[in-house]
């Protein structure tokens, strides 16, 4: 099963997350096992299991790690804050939650990071860019998708909504033919899902006001 975004934000999300960007083949199946492990789950075999995965990822990964991350880049990127983005790249590679996929996700960002190399005019950018070709940078996808968002004055609010529901479905779409789900089942349990982001990122977004406050990770 393909999976679908919306046609505006299509070629923006494209495969971000490291995990997702593997589902859907033999490894991405192991992959989410193997998240599955790390969270102390049990396997994802049935519908029950998948929603008490997708619910425990979505509180323990997406809300307090992914999504601050994504607003916090977008936010010293829209400063020109340089410095502080490299310095929060150096942190994240200390977050023992994100070790599952840091791999992935250095190679899922650089990659995108590299795409925007043509963009010469934004001083930022290229300055993240040399960090990340000198190997002080890791380039998380994250972060660069919180840089992306900013590049392209893009809505951070939209972005966020986007990640975590492409996120989502990405894992049900995983195991859709394992357990039989049509595409109508993911949208339902996406349903199910999603009222807890507008909650979640109203503190995230809060902070653009309070530029001293800073997120624990």
């Amino acid at each position: 099963m393909q999976r679908q975004t919306n046609p505006e934000t299509t070629e923006l999300l494209g495969d971000w997350h490291p995990l997702v960007q593997q589902l859907g083949s033999a490894e991405g199946l192991v992959t989410l096992s193997t998240a599955s492990h790390s969270l102390q789950l049990n396997n994802v075999d049935s519908v029950s299991s998948l929603v008490t995965f997708l619910e425990t990822y979505q509180s323990q990964i997406l809300i307090p790690h992914e999504l601050p991350a994504i607003q916090r880049a977008y936010r010293h990127a829209s400063r020109n804050e340089t410095r502080e983005l490299v310095a929060f790249d150096q942190e994240l590679a200390n977050e023992p939650a994100l070790k599952l996929f840091a791999s992935a996700s250095r190679r899922v960002g650089q990659a995108q990071l590299k795409r925007l190399r043509p963009l010469r005019d934004h001083r930022l950018l290229q300055r993240y860019l040399r960090t990340m070709d000198d190997g002080v940078a890791n380039a998380w996808h994250t972060l660069v998708y919180g840089l992306t968002l900013s590049v392209y004055s893009l809505p951070v609010l939209q972005g966020l909504t986007s990640y975590e529901k492409q996120t989502l479905l990405g894992f049900m779409h995983a195991v859709s033919r394992t357990l039989r789900l049509s595409e109508a089942d993911c949208r339902n349990l996406l349903d199910q899902l999603s009222p807890s982001l507008p909650n979640a990122t109203e503190p995230i977004l809060g902070e653009e006001h309070s530029p001293r406050c800073h997120f624990s990770f």
